[in-house]
């Protein structure tokens, strides 16, 4: 299994140990990109034409909802890959 799969697997296991780096990774593979804040803050925002904005704290590790959330995203984004 290739690094990249490994990665997309831990995220579809929720797995508890994921970086910001590997949730950006995995976001960019989605075709979102990722918006820096003006203010200062620690959030970035994914967008993605169509679909609605992601915000997620460039923390490690991530929060298991911010990590539900991509879940889900890329649950969608993999069945439309199948079709």
């Amino acid at each position: 299994m290739a690094a990249f799969d490994k990665l997309l697997q831990k995220v579809l296991d929720k797995h508890k140990g994921l970086r910001f780096e590997e949730m950006a990774k995995v976001m960019a593979h989605m075709g979102y990109k990722m918006g820096k804040p003006r203010g200062g803050s620690s959030h970035r925002t994914f967008r993605k034409p169509d679909h609605p904005p992601i915000t997620i704290p460039d923390e490690t590790p991530i929060n298991s909802v911010y990590v539900k959330k991509v879940r889900e995203v890329l649950i969608d984004f993999l069945a439309g890959e199948e079709e």
